[in-house]
């Protein structure tokens, strides 16, 4: 018989509602085959924020599991060995503060932490750039990142204490050669700053290397895809051996996970995600000796809401079907010799190469984000894709060609199509962290945030006070609160002021750009504005930015003045904002699921401030029923994945202005102006 090689680890992302809802959602994902556990946590806790801050409301199981204390982690891993258990959790600011809990509860477990495996995220930098779930700035970032490092080497030997996260990168826009280089940037800063240290032997450093895993993007471009992860592969072993000196080859093996590509999905004919999917995970997969260690898979329905069980228990069975029933796994690397994936591999190496050397010679990757550079580079590289599927020469099946469609018995009830979160959850949750902390020991967790605290302005490893905290009973906020209080808190570049003019004003899509700005500036005489001026703001803690952004670069080509601040404001922030700028239109962006309490809040405070005349827009992952709500309240227009065209966005935001001061809508504005000319 065929000797076959070992499958991937098979994972699915997933987390809900609160920490005993998790576990069981866990429980039955082990049971139908899966072979380790990825976690996704809300927001306030991936933020530093406990369940009844002002921030989190709205917030609390909606993207995620909550996690306040270690009383949730033991309610979210009851029955779950964790000794003989992978997990992956994917959490960046407050990746300590989890990974203390997780140690806490496996000693409680009786479980030996030197045989613990698994994965905390930890990578801080591309928060910064993409998902925003930053806290501290980079230097103290940095910091406690080094020592998670230096501790599980010592300490728990087997787990990967960061995944070096190019996956946002490409959800943010990065092409193939500025993900290979940005991540490859952030792993040179992580290694340089554990080695510069002094908590880790220089003869130990090939240790550190061996524990360093990455976790990647994989598009549709499949062939392209495959051919980016074989050139990460010799990148990393470049590195490693020649700036670092590791001679052991084995140390030097690069090792990533994968999550295929969620920047592609589309609601507009979702079935067409499952082929998508399908092709992604080849990427990583065909090719042996590029060969993810572990994938976790979307569903199908992501670009609707959130999936139900049954959607990623769809996304399991595909990997199994490859792993177990094809013979992928009895041959070895199928692109051994092939010369079109040598001169792919080639290509990507030399330009990610000659882009590391740019950013080092910025003084390396934090410089590069204080700078605001990576940034700005993701916003124009994503301007650019957006603006290639607008002209038709990127073809997505479904949004802007082949649209033709027969009715999907997939989506023909949207209700029941995706899963809805139980409004009363967070309630629920609030409730309960209100108990916890009215029954612990309260001198036991004061002392233990002094201590952290003392910890923090010395050059300590923080993870011994940091397990004295999660001892003591003190909740995630706390925790992260005591840390702001010596580190400070961290706005990012937004990107938005340094990115290129996107809209091009040649061709068909360049006439409407041209007619746009020319509404925009009619509009702004009409009212008697110098100029049309729109907020666009991310109310609550989603950080996913990347829509916004768009939206506010399109806005500022078409002649907008543009007010964004960036991300995590509460609605009275926004609503200051709106009031001291005058605004003409606020557009709120919000992905996380947070809709329904955050815009009804952004649209009292406005009327109480007397803001009338001022439309409020929306965007974000929002269900029809959702959509209906917020028009019923007042909202003038609601714009999800399906409106790709940026360009007819920012004209319908004409629109909506042009209906609150009583003018006749932009299209019959452009027919006058033609008529105008004409007759000139």
């Amino acid at each position: 018989m065929t000797e076959r090689d070992r499958p991937w680890l098979m994972r699915t992302y997933a987390g809900h509602s609160s920490a005993t809802a998790s576990n069981e959602l866990y429980r039955k994902n082990l049971a139908k085959g899966q072979t380790g556990l990825s976690v996704a946590f809300d927001l306030p806790t991936q933020t530093g924020y406990d369940p009844d801050h002002v921030l989190a409301k709205g917030e609390v199981g909606r993207v995620g599991v909550p996690v306040g204390h270690v009383g949730d982690m033991r309610a979210l891993f009851d029955g779950i060995p964790l000794e003989r258990t992978n997990t992956s959790m994917t959490i960046n600011a407050t990746a300590m503060w989890l990974l203390a809990m997780y140690q806490v509860v496996a000693e409680e477990q009786g479980a030996d932490i030197a045989k613990l495996t698994g994965t905390t995220q930890n990578d801080i930098i591309k928060e910064y750039l993409s998902r925003g779930t930053h806290v501290f700035p980079p230097g103290p970032s940095i910091r406690l990142t080094t020592d998670m490092i230096a501790y599980t080497v010592a300490n728990i030997p087997k787990w990967n204490p960061i995944n070096i996260c190019s996956y946002h990168l490409q959800e943010a826009g990065a092409t193939p050669v500025q993900e290979l280089a940005f991540a490859m940037c952030t792993a040179i800063a992580v290694l340089d700053a554990v080695r510069d240290s002094g908590q880790v032997a220089p003869e130990q450093m090939g240790e550190v290397v061996a524990r360093i895993s990455f976790f990647v993007n994989a598009g549709v471009r499949f062939v392209e895809e495959m051919c980016k992860l074989r050139a990460f592969g010799r990148i990393w072993d470049s590195v490693t051996r020649e700036r670092y000196g590791i001679q052991d080859e084995k140390q030097r093996r690069f090792r990533y996970g994968v999550q295929v590509n969620s920047l592609g999905l589309t609601e507009a004919q979702p079935e067409n995600n499952v082929q998508r999917i399908v092709l992604e995970m080849l990427a990583v997969t065909l090719s042996k000796d590029a060969r993810a260690r572990a994938v976790q898979l979307p569903a199908w329905n992501e670009a609707l809401g959130l999936p139900r069980p049954w959607d990623q228990q769809w996304s399991l069975r595909i990997q199994q079907v490859l792993a177990y029933e094809s013979d992928l796994l009895e041959y070895g690397d199928l692109f051994d010799g092939s010369h079109v994936v040598e001169a792919k591999v080639r290509e990507l190496v030399e330009g990610a190469t000659a882009e590391i050397d740019k950013v080092l010679g910025m003084g390396g990757v934090t410089p590069a984000v204080e700078s605001g550079y990576l940034k700005a580079a993701l916003v124009g590289s994503h301007a650019e894709r957006r603006a290639r599927i607008e002209s038709g020469e990127d073809r997505v099946v479904g949004v802007n060609c082949f649209e033709t469609t027969e009715p999907s018995p997939l989506t023909a009830d949207l209700d029941t199509a995706i899963m809805q979160v139980d409004p009363d959850a967070e309630r629920a949750v609030v409730e309960a962290f209100a108990q916890w902390r009215k029954e612990r020991d309260e001198e036991a967790a004061a002392a233990a945030l002094a201590e952290l605290k003392r910890r923090a302005a010395t050059e300590d490893n923080l993870v011994p006070a940091t397990l004295a905290c999660v001892r003591a009973g003190v909740t995630t906020g706390e925790w992260a609160f005591a840390l702001r209080e010596v580190f400070g808190e961290y706005r990012a570049p937004t990107g938005v002021g340094g990115a290129p003019v996107t809209g091009s004003v040649e061709g068909g899509r360049g006439a409407e750009l041209l007619a746009v700005r020319e509404a925009v500036r009619v509009t702004a005489e009409q009212i008697g504005a110098g100029k049309l001026r729109l907020l666009v703001g991310k109310p609550g803690l989603d950080g996913h930015s990347n829509g916004a952004e768009q939206i506010a670069v399109r806005a500022r080509d078409a002649g907008f003045e543009v007010v964004y601040q960036g991300i995590r404001l509460t609605p009275e922030q926004i609503t200051s904002a709106a009031v001291a700028e005058d605004v003409h239109c606020v557009g709120l962006s919000i992905l996380s699921g947070a809709h329904a309490e955050l815009v009804p809040d952004v649209l009292r405070r406005l009327r109480r401030a007397g803001v009338e005349d001022v439309p409020v827009i929306v965007g974000g992952i929002i269900p029809a029923a959702d959509e209906q709500d917020l028009l019923a309240q007042g909202v003038a227009a609601v714009f999800t994945p399906k409106d790709f065209g940026i360009t007819h966005i920012i004209g319908r935001i004409v629109d909506e202005i042009r209906r609150a001061h009583g003018l006749s809508p932009f299209s019959d504005l452009t027919s006058d102006l033609k008529e105008e000319t004409l007759t000139a």
